[in-house]
């Protein structure tokens, strides 16, 4: 290593080698002759001017120094060494205090809670909140489903889960991915694809829209698949878990609201055949993620990409709300007669049933508003865990 100093002066390390601290004394100064080492002795320093040995250059042996200086420096070198000693310190403690507000940088993800799903769901309580407001899911959960926004929710959620799919299957042997790559269990897309064919018919592919919300939610999906693979393990865990948290009753709103058949044709996507016990397995996948091993900077990162995700949802139906037909926001009658129609003889008659045995209830509830109330809120709050996990 070589210590740069102003032309004309010699830099002196006092302290053996080379540190943060020099003196610099002019050329002239006058200074008794000093053994010197060969310059590639690692004890040797370098003085003078540029990087390498020249006319302009000293070598010292820094074992010599002390004696030399008090010899033949004086006062003067006593006090510019006194300076030197001063810089040091200096130097240190605030390398120190660099030391130190680095450690409370790193310590600071530690401050969450140590289980990863523990940590996801703390810090995405604030956004859900936002997700239980948003007009359509509180619409969604009055039964007021307009056909084509319902239409528009499933052609997204294809969308996004085509490209979440695609990417953690890309990722599959990542070591945050693969502890939990369950595809058979929880892959969306296939059924999907069925719910596409119902509603828009075997040119589907062609036909199915693709809004602005939707689009950059794939691409946010995309580019984490290609950047960040880790990351992924947040999006999974809001969407699978969220669908499996409130699937059941949001398609059973969906069937009666749209008067689906209540063999499942429309609502494949909220159906998970390879999972018996929704449950159990929701224990599973959260103990499977709370085992890997990550840093607190990535654990970070994954949750505040947990709230990303909420956010990209939120937008998405904000923006189909937008999109919707007035006239199709608080209505659905032809979207039921038509698809009644297409359920054929079976569907009707059940859905006929269905009604018949839901007027005492509706005449109860039309006489207790506390009940009513009670009922509506919680059907919210399960709307909500729907599309976002818990």
């Amino acid at each position: 290593m070589f210590a740069l100093v102003p032309r004309g002066c010699v830099a002196i390390s006092w302290g053996g080698g080379l540190s943060p601290g020099y003196s610099y004394f002019p050329r002239d100064t006058h200074l008794p002759s000093l053994p010197s080492l060969p310059f590639t002795h690692p004890q040797c320093i370098k003085a003078g001017c540029g990087a390498g040995a020249g006319a302009n250059s000293v070598l010292f042996a820094p074992g010599a120094l002390e004696t030399a200086e008090r010899a033949a420096l004086g006062t003067r070198s006593q006090a510019l060494l006194t300076h030197g000693s001063a810089n040091r310190s200096r130097e240190r403690r605030e390398e120190k205090e660099d030391i130190a507000m680095e450690t409370v940088q790193a310590e600071q993800p530690d401050s969450m809670p140590q289980d990863l799903s523990e940590a996801l769901k703390e810090a995405t309580k604030e956004v859900h909140t936002q997700a239980e407001n948003v007009e359509f899911l509180k619409n969604f959960q009055k039964g007021q489903v307009p056909r084509e926004g319902f239409k528009m929710v499933m052609s997204s959620l294809y969308h996004i889960y085509l490209a979440l799919e695609e990417e953690l299957e890309r990722n599959k042997t990542h070591p945050a991915l693969a502890p939990v790559y369950f595809p058979e269990e929880l892959n969306r897309t296939p059924a999907l694809e069925q719910d596409m064919e119902f509603w828009y018919g075997h040119q589907w592919r062609k036909q199915i829209p693709y809004t602005a919300a939707t689009e950059k939610y794939v691409n946010r999906l995309r580019d984490l698949g290609h950047a960040e693979p880790e990351l992924l393990v947040a999006h999974a865990y809001t969407r699978y878990l969220g669908d499996l948290s409130g699937g059941q009753i949001l398609k059973k709103i969906a069937q009666k609201s749209l008067g689906l058949p209540s063999t499942g044709e429309g609502v494949a996507f909220f159906s998970f055949p390879a999972i018996t016990n929704a449950t159990k397995f929701k224990q599973l996948y959260r103990s499977r993620m709370n085992a890997i091993e990550m840093s607190p900077a990535t654990k970070k990162k994954v949750v505040e990409e947990a709230q990303t995700s909420f956010l990209l949802n939120i937008q998405m139906f904000e923006e189909l709300q937008e999109l919707l037909p007035k006239n199709q926001e608080n209505g659905n009658v032809s979207g039921k007669q038509e698809l009644r129609k297409r359920a054929g003889d079976k569907g009707q008659g059940q859905t006929s049933t269905e009604t018949a045995a839901q007027k005492p209830q509706q005449s109860l509830l039309s006489h207790s508003p506390l009940l009513r109330w009670i009922l509506t809120f919680s059907i919210v709050a399960t709307v909500a865990v729907g599309f976002y996990a818990m």
